[in-house]
């Protein structure tokens, strides 16, 4: 059966890409509100899957609907979505006020009210008076916490995360997913999450969506997932 459009955040509608050699097929849908985990082997095709929600891939065939609308055809920047990568993927060259400002405003036209979106967003992931600091004076968790500032300003209703905690070491990981999962509580949004951790699934996710070979291999509530025990490399990937 399809997905249906109007029941889910986000729909991928009998997508087909291909890159090189390697053939992608994905029908799937993302629950609305719920944080969803893209995760699967090396390779297999979770980044793609993120990419052509975002609209950095554009698909061949088949259609990206994101609340009930095709997104097929529109640019990264029309779409609903706010991204954070694993790299925090900030301006070095400019300071954090100014990175966290072009996320609602590419020319950085603000209104007084934006300049306060910026300065409370800073303060809500616990940078309040960083507005003038540049990345490179920040560890990797406080450019993290920048990153995810600059998703707060946007105010979509779908978050996309590539692996955004895999460079930092245990303790700051913990504490950048307990920050999202109270940003996730306070805005309701819709999260989607590629992760290579199990453990890191399994604590933060309410459903998985498992690539394999360019295709969803398994999709399904990770509270049910002893019920796929029978696909080796999911089990290889929860190291069962």
């Amino acid at each position: 059966m399809a997905p249906d459009p109007n029941a889910s955040a986000v729909v991928l509608d009998g997508v087909e890409l291909r890159l090189g050699t390697q053939d992608f097929h994905f029908d799937c849908a993302i629950r609305s509100g719920a944080v969803t985990a893209i995760a699967g082997p090396s390779g297999s095709g979770k980044s793609t899957l993120l990419n052509l929600i975002a609209g950095f891939e554009r698909p061949l065939r088949g259609r990206v609907l994101i609340a009930g609308k095709d997104v097929s055809s529109l640019h990264p920047a029309e779409r609903p979505v706010s991204l954070v990568f694993q790299d925090n993927n900030l301006f070095a060259h400019l300071d954090l006020f100014t990175n966290i400002g072009l996320g609602i405003h590419p020319a950085l036209k603000l209104s007084q009210e934006d300049r306060a979106r910026v300065s409370a967003a800073l303060a809500r992931v616990g940078l309040s008076g960083f507005e003038r600091r540049k990345p490179g004076t920040l560890s990797g968790g406080e450019r993290q916490r920048a990153a995810f500032a600059r998703a707060l300003v946007r105010n979509k209703p779908v978050l996309l995360l590539d692996e955004p905690f895999a460079a930092l070491d245990p303790g700051l990981r913990g504490d950048m997913a307990a920050l999202l999962m109270e940003l996730h509580r306070e805005t309701g949004n819709t999260v989607v999450l590629v992760s290579h951790d199990p453990d890191e699934v399994e604590s933060l996710a309410d459903d998985l969506l498992f690539v394999d070979n360019g295709r969803i291999a398994v999709a399904g509530s990770v509270g049910k997932l002893a019920d796929f025990q029978g696909n080796s490399a999911l089990n290889r990937f929860l190291k069962r």
